[in-house]
């Protein structure tokens, strides 16, 4: 999961949030969720899941909860389209979270704490400079504790549930590991994903249109892992869409198709498979074991003496603060973590008051200072520098070099990450079955709109 840049960047930045609760706590953090939510706020219910409400307030604290990790400016017509996208969400999760009440699966609080540390540790950033980042977007923690908490107590309740009816015996693995080494020689594939289920025929239409939504999402700059872990059906949803790696012939045929075509960093648009529509995201071809490393003269060592370039700069003012300008760094490092090439630098930009974009166009490096001129050499193609400190600012400087494809090489899996995979394949289809069945005898009822 990728987290925002603060929405009002200025030389001083507002006091942190209050830290979530403790890991130590014995809280059922899936219940504080449920009970919160029962609690209809004094602005409306947007709808009602087997008569618990969902409020307006929920929907607007998801909605900007996503808006401030994907990094995106939507439009008031997409920022409609994002809430249909939260509310649908939301009532699955209502659905997930009253099941497990039912079913007595419960959620720690350090349960939670855990796969923020996570998150954190994915974004290089501290708990106190997550407090601030949603305090800036007007989000409260729990809302986020929330979401979290449900995905972790659904994938408790699927393994409490049907866990006892996946068998994974030693021919499978046998089976798959055989498989495995007859593809040795083949292209692999680190591959995430975005699945939502189409459970009727009425229903194609609305999924195909909502993933055609996500896929302009992420096509303007939003980070994956972000849409992935808001809208993602499958329990892969926990892990930003990761499914691991692949090889050709091991997704359905309609999928593998499209797969193998993409080239690493690309994204799919929307493909119809068994049970629904999936996006895909290449993030790293494998080449067979064995194989020599890709032609070094597509892959310049040396750094060129012209670079096209981008420069953003968040100004100071003469002689500020230290605390001043700590605040502006730890921008600038959120700022960076979602710039995804030059062709994302104005939307990323734009989230951000106070900050300036330059194009710099195809710019001679011999006329940058000897810190800014290293710190871009240290970037890779189509990469960021690291935040460098300047007599007006904090600057970030973007290498609008075509960037240098993910490539690495396969490495044969243990068989416990075999039969640890054939496990989760098997668990992911009887978890699709169970919430199909959830939803078809749900009352699911939309009340208004705001």
């Amino acid at each position: 999961m990728l987290l925002a840049i603060p929405l009002g960047y200025q030389p001083a930045f507002a006091q942190s949030a209050a830290a979530g609760p403790s890991g130590d706590a014995p809280v059922d953090e899936a219940a504080v969720a449920l009970s919160e939510a029962k609690e209809a706020h004094s602005d409306g219910i947007a709808a009602k899941v087997n008569d618990s409400p969902i409020s307006n307030y929920d929907v607007r604290q998801r909605i900007a909860l996503f808006v401030s990790t994907s990094g995106t400016r939507p439009t008031p017509e997409q920022l409609k389209q994002i809430r249909e996208q939260v509310l649908k969400q939301l009532e699955t999760e209502r659905l997930e979270l009253l099941e497990a009440e039912k079913s007595k699966v419960t959620v720690s609080a350090s349960d939670v704490d855990k796969q923020i540390s996570q998150i954190l540790k994915d974004n290089h950033m501290s708990q106190d400079q997550l407090n601030k980042i949603l305090l800036s977007a007007g989000v409260r923690v729990e809302t986020l504790r929330a979401q979290i908490a449900a995905q972790i107590v659904w994938s408790k309740l699927v393994q409490d549930q049907l866990g006892d009816r996946v068998h994974v015996s030693d021919l499978d693995v046998n089976d798959e590991m055989a498989r495995l080494k007859r593809g040795a020689d083949k292209p692999h594939y680190l591959v995430a994903e975005i699945f939502q289920a189409v459970d009727t025929p009425e229903q194609e239409d609305k999924v195909k249109k909502d993933m055609d939504n996500l896929e302009t999402q992420l096509q303007a700059g939003a980070p994956f892992t972000a849409v992935a872990r808001q809208f993602s059906q499958n329990p892969t949803a926990a892990q930003g869409g990761d499914l691991g790696v692949v090889q050709e012939g091991q997704l359905p045929p309609e999928l593998d198709k499209v797969l193998v075509g993409l080239h690493p960093g690309q994204t799919s648009q929307p493909i119809r498979a068994t049970g629904g529509y999936y996006i895909l995201y290449l993030r790293e071809l494998q080449m067979p074991q064995g194989a020599g490393d890709p032609d070094p003269v597509a892959q310049p060592s040396a750094t060129p003496t012209k670079l096209p370039l981008m420069r953003i700069l968040l100004p100071m003012p003469p002689k500020p603060s230290s605390e001043m300008m700590q605040h502006a760094l730890e921008a600038a490092v959120a700022l960076r973590s979602h710039i995804q090439g030059c062709a994302s630098v104005k939307s990323v930009v734009s989230k951000l008051q106070g900050a300036e974009m330059f194009d710099l166009g195809n710019f001679q490096l011999a006329d940058l200072n000897a810190e800014m001129r290293a710190a871009i050499e240290k970037a890779e193609p189509g990469g960021v520098t690291e935040p460098l400190g300047s007599q007006v600012g904090v600057e970030l400087i973007v290498r609008c070099d075509k960037a240098i494809p993910k490539i690495g090489h396969f490495v044969m899996p243990s068989r416990d990450q075999v039969e640890e995979q054939i496990y989760e394949e098997q668990i992911t289809t009887l978890a699709r079955q169970y919430l199909r069945d959830l939803k078809r005898d749900a009352d699911i009822e939309t009340v208004g709109k705001t």
